[in-house]
């Protein structure tokens, strides 16, 4: 899966956060999406404009995000 052909951020769309290419759905969108529960079918049926490789595609955006930045995370 090539993630860049399927998202894009562009200053004038969405305050330039990332979004599935040619909509305006924020990547975000779709992630908190996914981990809240719902399920890549529940996703595309709450986003008729999307598509099942759009999904598969902010999931790798956000495995490369991961790859390059920590989130730090306070012992409990």
């Amino acid at each position: 899966m090539e993630w860049r052909t399927r998202i894009s951020v562009d200053p004038t769309i969405c305050h330039g956060k990332a979004c599935i290419a040619g909509t305006r759905i924020m990547v975000s969108v779709v992630l908190d999406n996914l981990a809240a529960g719902e399920s890549p079918g529940d996703i595309l049926r709450l986003y008729p404009t999307l598509h099942a490789e759009d999904v598969t595609a902010a999931v790798a955006y956000a495995a490369e995000l991961a790859r390059e930045r920590v989130v730090l995370i306070s012992a409990a």
